[in-house]
């Protein structure tokens, strides 16, 4: 079998950029152009478009001066227009050395936005590309709305190719602009242009409007395109640009007649830095980078790649520099305890691992996920219950409104004998405090005092995390702590109040 090298142009910084309300610094843009050449291994990069601001001027300046310092000059590509010689004098000052020219694809674009005859356009198209040839630029050319050129005006399209094949082009690209085009159309148009012009070479520019993007370079791939725009995360206008980890994943694993250069184990990286630079959040579930594209969330998933690695696919997170998580949450069986109690070296026998499993699932019922980091809190709340449980804390209503006082309202049972009181406090713990003293005055029983009191998260973990409370009492016999773990830091210290009462409840 024949292998074909194909070349990779990330566009991230020019058609990426043109996602809505992102616009990278010019620090970003060198921090970002030098990652994707140097580590990620891309072929080309698409940085700007000419004639934009002065400090997009500046940040193609800084980039094609490292460029050109560290032999990467000719992979540095700026979009120009058409316009008696404005562009190439901006990438004269700015340094570039490859333009990407922005021309007409469809008939429908050139007759209704320019204006002109394809005559006219092919005419103007040739002094720009002179004109670049004499400052030693180099020209490829984009055929913008070339999908709906070969839609409604094919005969348009080949008058144009037959153009470009008599000038010193380097690349013609084929935009999908408006993102329209199915992936039999993508196959059909591509391979129809490279089999007439097979000495050409061509890129295929997907859009992901119909979320066809990544279907729609593999169709232009068989149908012999030489090379692909993509983007990180998918940015772009609109829905997007085809996006980079999805397609070099899909290349890798089911295109062997496809050769690439890209470094697949630094995407998920660059993935994570444009997030942070462009404000872009990474949906959890995109492909690849997502955050939850490699956690297994359902027991039998678990349970399955315990058992020969049932659930397991080609696309293993190791690949993209990333391992492979269990959730623990309502979903959750013990396989996915186990899994998650493997990678914190703990062990528990079974009928701990059954406990600490009911537990996750409650506290699933009422919070998404339940993280590995929680994992050690969980098992020191279940498994801190060695007394007989002869108070139970029914229910309570916590009250704190501006001006007032807070208020608890707490019902508890004491060995089957149901109170219920009311009390105010400082504070909302205070209150329920306060109203658990009148319940054992009445039982002419004595709380030990309380003599520190702290709250703690798991490492690492976000707003949403568990909460573990735990409280120093001292009796007149004994100092003891006991613990309590909810997502409400006031909830969780009730339950370790709770334990407390039973345990000095004879």
């Amino acid at each position: 079998m024949e292998v074909k090298r194909i070349e990779i142009m990330d566009t991230t910084l020019r058609d990426g950029e043109q996602t809505s309300s992102v616009s990278f610094s010019a620090s970003e843009k060198l921090t970002i152009a030098k990652l994707l050449l140097e580590e990620l291994k891309v072929d080309r990069i698409e940085i700007a478009s000419a004639r934009v601001s002065e400090g997009e001027l500046q940040a193609v300046k800084d980039v094609t001066a490292w460029a050109k310092e560290s032999n990467y000059l000719n992979a540095v590509e700026v979009l120009t227009f058409v316009d008696k010689g404005i562009s190439i004098n901006w990438m004269l000052e700015a340094g570039a050395k490859v333009q990407n020219l922005l021309t007409k694809g469809s008939l429908n674009h050139l007759t209704h936005q320019l204006k002109k005859t394809p005559d006219q356009h092919f005419t103007e198209i040739k002094e720009n590309i002179l004109q670049a040839t004499e400052h030693g630029i180099e020209t490829n050319i984009y055929l913008e709305d070339w999908s709906n050129g070969m839609r409604n005006s094919k005969a348009y399209v080949f008058e144009f190719l037959e153009f470009l094949a008599t000038q010193p082009v380097k690349r013609v690209m084929l935009p999908d602009t408006l993102g329209v085009l199915t992936p039999e159309e993508s196959f059909n148009f591509v391979k129809e242009i490279k089999d007439k012009y097979p000495s050409l070479h061509f890129d295929f520019h997907a859009h992901n409007d119909y979320d066809l993007g990544v279907a729609n370079v593999m169709a232009g791939l068989k149908a012999g395109a030489d090379g692909l725009h993509l983007t990180i995360n998918g940015m772009g206008e609109r829905a997007g640009n085809a996006p980079m980890a999805s397609t070099i994943a899909v290349i890798n694993d089911f295109m062997p007649e496809v050769k690439i250069g890209v470094n697949e184990t630094f995407l998920y990286t660059i993935s994570k830095l444009i997030e942070t630079f462009s404000g872009f959040m990474i949906p959890a579930n995109k492909p690849v980078v997502g955050a939850n594209v490699f956690t297994q969330t359902a027991g039998i998933h678990a349970d399955g790649d315990n058992k020969n690695n049932l659930y397991f696919s080609d696309l293993m997170p190791e690949r993209f520099g990333r391992t492979r998580k269990y959730a623990l949450g309502k979903s959750s069986g013990k396989a996915n305890i186990q899994k998650n109690l493997q990678e914190l070296g703990l062990q528990l026998d079974g009928e701990d691992l059954k406990k600490v499993t009911q537990r996750i699932i409650e506290l699933g019922d009422k919070k998404q996920v339940v993280t590995k980091e929680d994992l050690p809190y969980i098992i020191s709340d279940v498994l801190d219950r060695s007394y007989e449980e002869k108070v139970k804390v029914n229910a309570y209503v916590l009250t704190h409104a501006m001006g007032l006082k807070p208020t608890t309202t707490v019902s508890l049972t004491i060995n089957d004998e149901v109170f219920e009181e009311n009390a105010h406090g400082d504070g909302q713990f205070d209150a329920f405090m306060n109203a658990i003293k009148n319940v054992f005055k009445k039982k002419q029983l004595k709380l030990p005092k309380l003599v520190d009191y702290a709250v703690r998260i798991p490492p690492g973990s976000n707003s949403d995390a568990l909460c573990e409370t735990i409280i120093t009492w001292k009796s007149a016999e004994k100092e003891f702590k006991t613990r309590g773990l909810d997502s409400d830091q006031t909830v969780s210290a009730i339950k370790a109040t709770e334990k407390m009462m039973n345990i000095v409840v004879s």
